[in-house]
């Protein structure tokens, strides 16, 4: 049976979200920034929170757990690189892992950038990933303890995943990633119609993710930092990927 999410809100621009292993009645949350929210989302749903799976260890995603294990006793599963950070901590897992939510499957994919020991969890029967904050809808995380090398790196890594792979970011940027990549590539038609559509669904109350690896390939100027005419439309025409993305993701960080 295939999984099931369910997607909401916390704090402020925060994305919570519960994967559902019908099959089994188990169900993760991908981070935990605030346990309310979980808690009615769980809830809502009627399901009951066996596991955590934890992508970095900044507050804002980690807030959440000790009341939430406290209350549920579920595992916590969380980057090794970064669990002295992290409360509860039951597990720990690296590139080439895998997670078991029931009889879901995820491997485990090391992207660091954002933060050194970040992870992304990739339900590839389901062709789900979720990302934290290393890449966003039409944008990707700010570069805080790793290098632009590592980052691009990483996102080289999720771009790799197949086209159809749904992703489930941390917080919901779009409208602003989208003023800011129109910056970098204002004549994209695939952006503009992004926009479009993205203002529809902000406008409707309606979250912008999940996105797919398909499309973000097609208006993501982080992840499109090796193709020559993006190079070419920042003045980098020739440079290595890996400058041009630097180049953008420092304009990111002033706009």
């Amino acid at each position: 049976m295939p999984a099931e999410t369910r997607l909401f809100r916390c704090l402020k621009d925060n994305y919570g979200v519960l994967v559902h292993d019908p099959a089994t009645g188990a169900t993760a949350s991908i981070d935990a920034p605030e346990a309310a929210p979980v808690e009615a989302a769980l809830k809502a749903s009627g399901w009951k929170l066996t596991d955590i799976l934890v992508t970095h260890h900044h507050a804002d995603h980690t807030d959440g757990i000790k009341a939430l294990k406290d209350e549920y006793k579920c595992r916590v599963v969380a980057p090794a690189g970064e669990a002295a950070k992290i409360p509860a901590v039951d597990e720990t897992v690296r590139e080439g892992d895998t997670v078991k939510v029931g009889s879901l499957v995820a491997n485990v994919i090391e992207t660091p950038g954002h933060t050194l020991g970040h992870i992304a969890y990739w339900f590839h029967g389901d062709k789900l990933a979720f990302v934290g904050d290393t890449l966003f809808s039409i944008g990707c995380g700010r570069v805080i303890e790793g290098t632009p090398a590592q980052m691009w790196a990483s996102l080289k890594k999720l771009r790799d995943l197949p086209n159809d792979t749904e992703i489930f970011c941390g917080h919901e940027y779009t409208l602003a990633n989208i003023k800011f990549a129109r910056t970098v590539e204002p004549d994209n038609p695939v952006l503009a119609a992004r926009e479009s559509q993205a203002r529809k669904q902000i406008e409707e109350g309606e979250p912008t993710i999940p996105t797919t690896i398909g499309d973000e390939k097609l208006a993501n100027c982080f992840l499109r930092a090796d193709l020559p005419e993006v190079a070419a439309g920042i003045g980098m025409a020739g440079k290595p990927a890996v400058e041009v993305f630097t180049e953008i993701r420092a304009r990111k960080n002033k706009f």
